[in-house]
């Protein structure tokens, strides 16, 4: 075996744990299930071909984050942030139709849970969970990228201001001041009264059972005793959206007719939430095609943020079937 090979090997070897939690660290910095793939995939290539110049002054695991970084910083450069439709406007002040798609912009995407680290211990799976929470990444989104990236690395990962400082090139101090701004930006814009609990607890099962059952069944009023009084109603790429149960109400009743049967959820998790693909059929008999993704926030015992996701490509991210089999 050459040197060459054996370096190969050994990087190989070495870096495959780290894989997947890399993914979603770029994740948290671009908001794309699809950027963070190419970024992993950048960010790899980078280190085969330094391996041979890592010298062992940090983890391997460190070095690897240092490359992610900036080959996220790097990217973002040319790239727009990734908004949801809450950041482009108001709420619809009026019963109106959701108007004309814009899939010309850049949206925020969901997370596959199936994505994250694979790890058995609770309190890791928490904070990872925490992290990647859908208005947690979203907020992300409107911080500038280097604040993104220093908030993720001290926050997040718990490195020291100066591990920061070096990646950065910068002082502590600036890291510092950063680390300031972006928390109280993220304070202002942040969604203070969602508390999402895991969906394991009895009462946040029996919450989606019923979201689920009302929903296949076209009950629209019990859906509505379900959200919260100010619960909002996203559907990207269309940038309309609604707030409050009775907006939300007639907006299922008059743009989103059907009879029960005729739509079926399917378990998805995404961001560590709960979420579901949504199929729907559009005769009596014929075959349920997927239309969206739906990803829930839970807020106490009801239901505070839904944002219906209609991006084909997320559906292979997903590993989601374009048609369901029969029941």
């Amino acid at each position: 075996m050459t040197v060459d090979s054996a370096l190969d090997e050994d990087f190989f070897r070495l870096d495959d744990p780290f894989r997947r939690e890399l993914f979603t660290h770029c994740y948290r910095m671009v908001g794309s299930v699809q950027d963070a793939e190419d970024l992993v995939q950048e960010t790899y290539v980078r280190a085969w071909k330094a391996y041979d110049r890592f010298e062992g002054r940090s983890s391997l695991r460190t070095w690897l984050y240092r490359i992610a970084t900036t080959t996220c910083l790097n990217a973002m450069r040319s790239r727009e942030r990734r908004p949801l439709p809450v950041d482009l406007s108001g709420p619809a002040a009026q019963l109106a139709d959701p108007g004309s798609a814009r899939p010309d912009l850049p949206w925020l995407q969901p997370l596959p849970d199936a994505f994250l680290a694979d790890t058995t211990d609770p309190a890791t799976i928490v904070s990872t969970r925490e992290s990647v929470r859908l208005a947690f990444i979203a907020a992300l989104q409107r911080l500038p990228p280097r604040q993104r990236a220093v908030l993720l690395l001290r926050d997040v990962l718990g490195w020291r201001a100066a591990e920061v400082a070096d990646l950065l090139e910068t002082t502590a101090t600036a890291v510092h001041s950063s680390l300031r701004r972006a928390r109280a930006h993220l304070e202002q814009v942040g969604p203070s009264r969602e508390h999402a609990a895991e969906p394991s607890a009895a009462t946040q099962r029996a919450l989606v059972d019923r979201y689920v059952t009302a929903f296949e069944n076209h009950d629209i009023s019990t859906l509505v005793e379900l959200f919260t009084t100010d619960v909002t109603w996203e559907m990207p790429p269309q940038t309309t959206w609604y707030r409050g149960a009775s907006m939300i109400d007639w907006h299922l009743r008059t743009q989103c007719p059907a009879a029960p049967g005729d739509v079926r959820l399917v378990p998805a998790g995404a961001n560590g939430q709960p979420a579901f693909a949504t199929y729907r059929r559009e005769r009596a008999g014929g075959p349920h095609r997927i239309t969206c993704l739906q990803v829930l926030t839970l807020a106490d015992a009801h239901i505070s943020r839904v944002v219906t996701f209609a991006d084909s490509r997320l559906f292979n991210a997903f590993e989601l079937p374009q048609v369901l089999g029969e029941r």
